[in-house]
């Protein structure tokens, strides 16, 4: 009899830093926006780190909606 094994890991995010204003506006309310580090840790089992990343996520300031940056050789826009 062969008992499948689960092995659960957690991502636990925290915020590097202060954020940081960045260039561009919301392109769903137009209020500026905003950059922060955010570093991931992926756990094994809630106890070892296997790995960490370091990624810039952006946010609206007025409407906190999170955005994804794309870019244009003359214009930084921003998509949700």
């Amino acid at each position: 009899m062969c008992i499948p094994v689960v092995l659960v890991c957690d991502e636990e995010e925290r915020v590097v830093g202060a954020p940081q204003q960045a260039p561009g506006s919301c392109p769903f309310c137009g209020g500026g926006v905003v950059a922060a580090d955010v570093e991931s840790a992926c756990r094994f089992c809630f106890l070892l780190p296997i790995c960490f990343r370091t990624k810039r996520r952006f946010h609206c300031s007025s409407c906190s909606r999170p955005l994804v940056p794309f870019s244009t050789p003359n214009f930084p826009a921003y998509y949700y």
